[in-house]
């Protein structure tokens, strides 16, 4: 792929993954530009969202709709409008738990006909500070291969339960195995000078990206530099028990060719930062150790911190963005 024109003061990110990890990034990432692409997973089957997507047949909305949230404006309309994206209905009814955000962006699809069109409207009501799309164009399942106690190999299906998983995990697949991308999302690792992987449930929403062809790609080519934020905690479930080093070689083990250029974490989740360095030098990135949590013994990025470091990253490469490193 021949060299574009890209201009290091505003790089342009697209940040992959799901839920809350997500939305951390975003929340940081909102501070430093307005160039933004959130690339969301679309395999969420539990809650208002699996509801949703088990009766209309649609997307599951509500990572989308965090996302969303997440870039909303700093301002009173932007606040209000958050507020009410993210309100959920309580009653005995059928609309329990329904987030009117999940509702709003349904209606939006149905009388648009246009996934990505609908969630533009939504981010232009809420002033976003950039753009929110699927990762792919059709609901997916995500299955896994699960060590059981005493060997045995079983299979887990659906995100909600590989979610609450507490044995360890071998391998994570889609269904269906080869879903179209979202063209839009392709579009926009490939024109990226930065695309972030996690924080958030690694096995459920930031691996899922790395399995849709067209957007692995899209990862493979880009001359985007990308960078890993790892979680700050095991989460209870899916990753209870592993160290830092384990999500990268869980990331490496399901795309051995992908080329990770930093890695971003927090000095109260590593036990052994030299081993870690090596471990990340080996895949050939470089690790910046830098609080970005809030400090109140909340395992919670904190904004401010995470863009500070993003932004350390970024400096790091002047000069450089948009290449990839040599050998």
């Amino acid at each position: 792929m021949p060299p574009r024109r890209r201009d290091p003061a505003r790089p342009a990110f697209v940040a992959l993954g799901g839920g809350h990890g997500l939305s951390a990034s975003l929340s940081a990432l909102r501070l430093m530009t307005d160039r933004i692409t959130a690339v969301v997973t679309v395999a969420d089957d539990g809650g208002s969202s699996g509801r949703l997507r088990d009766e209309l047949g649609v997307l599951p909305p509500g990572d989308l709709r965090m996302a969303l949230s997440a870039l909303t404006d700093d301002s009173d309309w932007g606040r209000t409008w958050r507020d009410l994206l993210q309100h959920r209905f309580t009653s005995d009814g059928p609309l329990d738990h329904h987030a009117v955000g999940n509702l709003l962006i349904v209606a939006l699809w149905e009388l648009l006909g246009d996934t990505v069109g609908g969630l533009d409207l939504v981010g232009q009501l809420l002033g976003a500070r950039g753009r929110v799309l699927p990762m792919a164009s059709v609901p997916l399942r995500i299955e896994a291969d699960v060590r059981r106690p005493g060997g045995a190999l079983d299979v887990v299906v659906g995100q909600s339960h590989v979610a609450r998983t507490v044995d360890p995990i071998e391998h994570v697949r889609l269904d269906p195995p080869t879903p179209p991308a979202c063209a839009e999302a392709v579009a926009a690792v490939r024109a990226a000078d930065w695309v972030v992987l996690g924080p958030g449930s690694w096995y459920t929403s930031v691996l899922p990206h790395l399995l849709v062809p067209e957007l692995r790609a899209a990862l493979l080519e880009t001359q985007a530099r990308i960078v890993v934020i790892l979680n700050l905690s095991p989460e209870e479930g899916e990753t209870a028990g592993m160290r830092p080093a384990d999500h990268l070689d869980v990331l490496r083990a399901h795309a051995p060719e992908l080329p990770v250029h930093a890695v971003v974490a927090d000095p109260a989740s590593v036990d052994d930062v030299s081993a870690l360095a090596d471990f990340c030098s080996e895949l050939g990135s470089r690790l910046l150790v830098r609080q970005v949590s809030r400090g109140d013994q909340r395992a919670v990025h904190d904004p401010l911190r995470l863009a500070a470091a993003l932004r350390d990253v970024v400096e790091g490469y002047l000069g450089d963005v948009g290449t990839r490193a040599s050998g």
